[in-house]
């Protein structure tokens, strides 16, 4: 994808950012991204807590639409620390689960439409592609993308600014 269509497709600052994002190692997959970047260090301590991490480590493909830590701090007080007891294990997995789709699904594949999308959780997921001035913005559910299309060796992970609960 040349510069201009990036630009086109995410908008200026968006872009440079994605741009830089895509640049990852061919071999690293989905986990060896995320625990790469402390951004999402609260979503890998949560898939080690839920044992996902060979999951997502897996062939996929996955998308993964991948809160940051801002987002779980943006939960109520205590919840984090609630969900990460193994008591919660399965909610936790639940809510885990729900932020991933099988296949790999790129913001190109969605800007200009609205899809619903099944998770793995077994839920749906409204993939809105026709947000902002110009269609430039892709939401999940309330979630927006912050970052698109970081690209792993087994999918792609969006960057978002929520949590999704199922």
């Amino acid at each position: 994808m040349d510069r201009r269509s990036t630009l086109k497709l995410l908008g200026g600052g968006a872009a440079l950012v994605t741009l830089a994002a895509c640049a990852q190692p061919a071999g690293d997959d989905i986990i060896d991204i995320a625990a790469g970047n402390p951004n999402f260090s609260t979503l890998v301590a949560a898939v080690q807590a839920a044992g996902l991490v060979e999951t997502l480590k897996g062939p996929g493909p996955f998308t993964v639409f991948a809160p940051t830590n801002d987002a779980f701090a943006a939960l109520p007080a205590g919840t984090v620390d609630s969900l990460l007891l193994p008591e919660n294990k399965d909610q936790l997995i639940s809510i885990l689960t729900y932020h991933v789709v099988p296949g790999q699904i790129t913001a190109g594949d969605v800007l200009g439409t609205r899809q619903s999308v099944a998770t793995v959780q077994g839920g749906t997921v409204d993939v809105n592609g026709q947000v902002g001035k110009f269609g430039t913005g892709v939401k999940v559910n309330d979630a927006n993308v912050i970052q698109a299309d970081i690209f792993a060796s087994n999918g792609v992970i969006h960057a978002i600014d929520k949590v999704l609960l199922p």
